[in-house]
């Protein structure tokens, strides 16, 4: 009984995790755009930032808690599925999933380097508030690079781009992008109603972050069982339900620049942010569990996901394939061989 209470808690506490983020960058969003904020502006800090706060809110709310162990298996979890299990089902439900040449030219690197930088400071199994300022200082450089980027390109709703094989395809914009495309909109007289959700946002994030910390600590008791393994896997892929939804559901459309573009913004976020603030609380400590199975896991899902961006396509059988090392993940995160 007591663990059908606290698994109730959990699936309440993710739910006011994610949709207090979503209200909280929505309305954030409205009232920087009517106090005349560029959109440009709004859009790589508040839209881009935003997207990750669940990851975020649920690892300060562990160290605050004591649990500075679940920080590391919460980045790594959401990074493993983000990329095995995300890209994996939407390759399924697209057949084959064509990537743009600007994502390989551009973002496959920040990607590599940015796991290259997280693993190396993780090495010797703690991160501590020096390496916290590393990593943080790492996501300045990325977000500063993306502002200069995108100030060279023309945001348009669509493009053609073809393939060395001559295939045509359709490049649609990434989520954030979509997202600008939408704030270029003329924007709405500023409003009492925006600051009161913005309040109800910030009121659901902080309170679901610290219930499913709590819920997750009552569960792992009852089950007998590390709480980064719940931290590594459930809060991990609770954390990433809205991308998979949307990933999926792009890639059956053959909307293939919103399947993945997502994706390297977030695992980037994860790694230098969601685990560079809260070492500056505390220390981070990296349990056994995430250290010997996440991280190689963590480096084989990187480095699978960098080839397949190399050939420029993830075929089914490869997103079979990406879907079955994440079982198998958890499969060896569970012992159940």
């Amino acid at each position: 009984m007591e663990l059908i209470f606290w698994t109730f808690v959990f699936i309440i506490s993710l739910f006011l995790l994610i949709k207090g983020a979503d209200w909280l960058v929505e309305n954030s969003e409205k009232i920087a755009l009517a106090l005349k904020i560029s959109p440009f502006i709004v859009g790589v800090s508040i839209v881009a930032i935003g997207t990750s706060f669940p990851e975020l809110a649920s690892s300060v709310a562990a160290v605050i808690k004591g649990q500075t162990e679940m920080v590391g298996a919460n980045v790594v979890g959401s990074n493993i599925a983000n990329i095995l299990l995300i890209v994996g089902l939407s390759a399924i439900a697209a057949k084959t999933l064509i990537i743009r040449r600007s994502l390989i030219d551009v973002d496959l690197p920040l990607l590599a380097s940015t796991t290259f930088l997280f693993l190396f400071v993780m090495v010797d199994k703690k991160i501590v508030p020096g390496e916290g300022i590393l990593l943080l200082g790492g996501f300045l450089v990325y977000l500063l690079y993306t502002v200069s980027q995108r100030k060279e390109e023309i945001l348009t709703p669509e493009l053609i781009e073809i393939l060395p094989e001559g295939i045509k395809i359709q490049v649609l914009p990434s989520r954030v992008e979509r997202r600008e495309i939408r704030l270029k909109k003329k924007p709405e007289k500023l409003k009492l109603k925006f600051f009161i959700f913005l309040i109800v946002g910030l009121f659901s994030l902080i309170v679901g972050a610290n219930y499913i910390i709590d819920s997750v600590v009552e569960i792992s008791k009852i089950l007998k069982i590390t709480p980064t393994l719940i931290s590594i896997t459930a809060i991990a892929v609770g954390t990433s339900l809205p991308e998979l939804v949307v990933s999926v559901r792009s890639a059956f459309q053959k909307k293939y620049e919103i399947s993945l573009g997502n994706i390297f913004g977030s695992n980037v976020f994860n790694a230098l942010v969601v685990a560079g603030i809260p070492s500056l609380i505390k220390p981070l400590v990296i349990d056994t569990a995430t250290f010997s199975i996440g991280l190689p896991f963590l480096i084989v899902s990187t480095f699978l996901f960098i080839i397949s961006g190399i050939s420029r396509r993830i075929h089914i059988w490869e997103g079979g394939m990406y879907f079955l090392i994440y079982i198998l993940f958890l499969i060896k995160l569970f012992n159940f061989f």
